[in-house]
């Protein structure tokens, strides 16, 4: 049982599935990975997870060890889980125990890591991996710790299954970073060279890496957004699927005269007699403030603006130019669907579409299709 009047969110693990099939047709060599860190961008890791698995992916990217624990149930068959956050003195067990892949991303990692109590666990530590800083400082070896962690015995002393950095703009096909970035890790990787095992995979392309070319795609490529449907070319018109649709239902329709005043602070006022419909979701579902008079939903084919301040539970748009039997209580509005994708309202709302997805809220009555459904029906939750 469910709330009539909540506003659903379909997502199409079809779609999903789709869009994997290309990254990796697009990743040319490089094994294609899967990004589903913050619960799958906001659709559900333990549904993106399993569809993506069966699509082919075997290697998944999460951020938290709680996030990787979750995981590992999910999919148990999966051959790797990176954790990209790292550890934590009290993690290498857990880790241990959930088949998990560190992340040592500085000194403090390593520290961890080299000091587990190893002559416990049969047959050493396992594989780890290091990311390196080539230019964003964020996570990763920044160059003064490199050379220090060069000059240790660690690399001969515990394997690596893979290293990777990340992309400062790779979104920007143009940007003069990314060709600095792709010059610091084939030096970083020449300067291990003849000191790991030949088959460590390097990475370095995420969801926009991958669209730069062969030359970053190394071993293996990571796309996580790019999975859901926001375009990583934002210069072009996006080659992914659309992966999911977001209907708001209205619980209200108000004729209203001109000059009537809509939502808090008044800060909006109808030029003429028109009317204002209240849609039943507001920013606690992730649909920010600052669509407040930006944007549009859209009745059928029809545009309708979002007027007025969004609240927490609720908007208003104008449907005086939308046919007044599509905008009657109970019937729905499309605020992401055909006519308008996950990037174009995150525009409106001056964010990016990486944002907008995570930020979709727990009351949307969400709807999984596709591959990872039993017998073809349909996944409520």
């Amino acid at each position: 049982m469910y709330d009539q009047n909540a506003a659903c969110l379909t997502i199409d693990l079809n779609a999903i599935a789709a869009n994997y099939r290309f990254l990796q047709q697009r990743a040319g060599r490089a094994v294609c990975a899967a990004a589903v860190k913050a619960d799958g961008y906001g659709l559900g890791a333990l549904h993106v997870a399993p569809a993506l698995y069966r699509a082919g992916c075997r290697d998944f990217f999460v951020a938290t060890l709680d996030e990787g624990l979750a995981l590992r149930e999910a999919v148990e068959d999966a051959g790797s889980i990176y954790i990209l956050n790292g550890l934590a003195p009290g993690n290498v067990e857990l880790m241990l125990r959930g088949r998990l892949t560190p992340v040592l991303n500085g000194p403090r990692d390593v520290e961890i890591w080299r000091g587990w109590n190893w002559a416990t666990v049969r047959g050493g530590p396992p594989p780890a991996v290091l990311q390196l800083d080539t230019g964003m400082a964020r996570l990763g070896f920044a160059r003064q710790d490199w050379a220090r962690l060069l000059a240790s015995d660690f690399l001969e002393c515990f394997p690596l299954s893979l290293v990777i950095s990340h992309l400062g703009c790779a979104d920007e096909p143009g940007a003069v970073m990314n060709a600095r970035q792709l010059e610091a890790f084939r030096a970083r990787r020449a300067e291990i060279g003849q000191r790991v095992s030949p088959d460590v995979r390097f990475s370095l392309a995420a969801s926009s890496g991958t669209f730069l070319g062969d030359d970053y795609h190394f071993d293996l490529v990571r796309p996580g957004a790019a999975l859901y449907g926001v375009n990583p070319t934002p210069l072009a018109p996006n080659p992914l699927a659309p992966v999911l649709r977001l209907q708001g239902k209205i619980l209200q329709v108000h004729d209203v005269d001109a000059g009537t005043l809509v939502g808090y602070g008044a800060t909006h006022k109808c030029a003429h007699p028109t009317r204002i419909a209240t849609i039943g979701c507001g920013y606690a579902d992730g649909l920010f403030r600052a669509l407040s008079s930006q944007g549009a939903v859209h009745v059928g084919d029809h545009r309708a603006p979002i007027v007025g301040r969004v609240s927490m539970d609720l908007l208003s748009i104008d449907v005086g130019a939308v046919p007044s039997d599509l905008a009657q209580p109970g019937m729905t509005v499309d605020i992401i669907g055909p006519h308008q994708d996950v990037d174009m309202l995150a525009r409106s709302a001056g964010t990016i579409g990486y944002e907008l997805l995570t930020g979709l809220g727990p009351r949307f009555q969400r709807i999984y299709q596709g591959s990872a459904i039993t017998a073809g029906a349909e996944a409520r939750s």
